[in-house]
């Protein structure tokens, strides 16, 4: 059966302790038309004492709350099995305010006639000065061990503004619960013949606004480490082609 227009596409916003950024997002998401879900993972700020049943704000939004932090991985897995129970895709888009959710329509535009691909966000303008140091070079280091690990050779492996298709992203099999969520899934993908592709979108970094971010460069680069080194140890051991290329001469 295919679902009307409306359905196809869900929003799924992960939210962890961003109260000050996350309503614009959601107002942008509302106005698509599209259902929004809001992931609470454990939030610590303001957003611990939002009531969904009397905040005006979240009047036709579906909104989970998880009772810990479990981590971004989790929050998104959590909107997922929400989101296919009403639409074939899911539209994925950080609270912080970078992504403009109107942007959505590029990432649509970019799926092949009878494809069901993951579509990510390519950041424009990500090595400008304005961006943080974490943003730039943690791409970069990013990009380098997914292709090492089996994955795709995209440019921008740790955008958030990702379109997933339902139910294949619930299929993956993906270990990690964090951060490192998104660039499991990439590999993986890639693993199961499901085409991952890039479209432009534009990023928003307010000068003088402190943008409210977890990454902790020590902690998750160890947690990075720890998955890189798991997927390329899966991949030497079972993936056949990557043996044979590796043993001709």
């Amino acid at each position: 059966m295919t679902l009307p227009l409306p359905n196809r596409f869900s929003f799924v916003i992960p939210v962890y302790n961003h109260y000050t950024t996350v309503w614009d997002v959601i107002d942008k998401a509302r106005k698509t038309g599209f259902p929004v879900i809001v992931v609470d993972d454990g939030s610590t700020d303001e957003m611990a004492r939002v009531d969904p049943r009397k905040d005006r704000r979240l009047i036709d939004i579906t909104f989970i709350r998880h009772v810990k932090n479990w981590g971004k991985g989790a929050a998104l897995t959590t909107g997922f099995r929400v989101a296919v129970k009403k639409s074939a895709w899911a539209v994925t888009v950080d609270a912080d305010g970078q992504h403009h959710p109107s942007d959505y329509h590029s990432l649509v535009r970019a799926i092949p006639p009878g494809s069901r691909p993951i579509v990510v966000g390519k950041r424009l303008g990500m090595n400008s000065r304005k961006i943080p140091w974490t943003g730039r070079y943690g791409r970069k280091f990013s990009n380098f061990w997914v292709r090492l690990a089996g994955g795709p050779g995209v440019s921008d492996t740790q955008s958030g503004f990702r379109l997933y298709p339902l139910p294949e992203a619930l299929d993956l099999d993906i270990r990690a619960r964090r951060f490192q969520y998104e660039v499991e899934s990439l590999v993986k993908a890639r693993w199961r013949g499901i085409p991952v592709l890039e479209a432009p979108v534009s990023v928003h970094y307010q000068p003088g606004v402190a943008r409210v971010s977890h990454f902790r460069p020590f902690v998750d680069f160890m947690r990075n480490t720890v998955v890189f080194s798991r997927l390329i140890f899966q991949r030497i051991l079972f993936q056949p082609n990557f043996r044979r290329r590796r043993s001709a001469p």
